[in-house]
């Protein structure tokens, strides 16, 4: 059990503000999540009838472009201030913020035909409770974009310090400490194999891959750019060595 269980990772938004508050970066995962959404159910205009919750929603930027495409939108996050903000300068009649707990809504089930949990599962207290809760929010036959960091990372992604993720946790602890990025090393990452277990409830649909070999289509240029020598090396990992791939995005389907 990880010593952070049932410790929640409270002013997010603060510590990370540079990085929360950033809107070219934001809009444009936004924009690779509502590509794969799109492309999963149907293409442009799929998604126009359905309702959405974004888990982690923090100042609520990704949240307000998904809200372009989608019927209703829901926003959540633990972070006060964060949705303070997001209700303040984006809410609408068809775009909601809320203070919630992403292991405990207390939303109603089956209420919801797509989740975006992008990026979110490390900085809960209970992974394994928010996959259970994002199963009973959504309807039968609803996905989850689901897009997850891998423990196996040579730069953590979040404190950008060379195999973070990797070590044991007070080792982690100390190395924050050293470098001063903390007390402590909060996130918990899983390898693939738990990435597995911990989705084992859905049936997954695989777009690491797709996303690589078409950042156009999926709005990913940001990350690789087509035809050189990194998209190269990105597909030959994705597809050599699947196990060490930095992040993974899936698409979960409730059956």
């Amino acid at each position: 059990m990880s010593e952070n269980k049932h410790v929640y990772q409270y002013g997010f938004s603060e510590r990370f503000a540079e990085y929360q508050f950033d809107d070219e970066r934001q809009n444009q995962k936004a924009m690779k999540t509502v590509a794969v959404l799109e492309d999963y159910c149907g293409g442009p205009g799929s998604l126009a009838e359905l309702r959405l919750l974004d888990m982690g929603c923090s100042a609520g930027l990704m949240t307000r472009l998904y809200s372009r495409s989608f019927k209703f939108t829901l926003g959540i996050d633990i972070d006060r201030p964060a949705v303070e903000h997001a209700t303040e300068h984006f809410s609408s009649d068809a775009l909601r913020f809320t203070v919630a707990d992403a292991i405990d809504t207390g939303l109603e089930a089956e209420s919801f035909d797509v989740v975006t949990c992008t990026h979110i599962y490390e900085h809960v207290p209970d992974s394994t409770q928010l996959m259970h809760e994002i199963y009973r929010v959504l309807k039968r036959g609803g996905i989850c974009y689901f897009a997850a960091h891998n423990r196996l990372c040579l730069i953590e992604p979040h404190y950008g310090l060379p195999l973070l993720s990797v070590f044991p946790k007070p080792i982690a602890n100390l190395y924050c400490r050293m470098f001063g990025k903390g007390d402590i090393y909060y996130e918990n990452l899983l390898t693939l194999p738990g990435l597995r277990k911990l989705t084992a409830a859905f049936q997954c649909h695989d777009y690491t891959l797709e996303v690589i070999q078409d950042p156009v289509k999926y709005s990913a240029t940001e990350l690789v750019t087509p035809g050189s020598w990194t998209q190269k090396a990105a597909l030959l990992l994705v597809r050599m060595a699947y196990f060490i791939c930095p992040t993974y995005i899936w698409i979960l389907k409730k059956v």
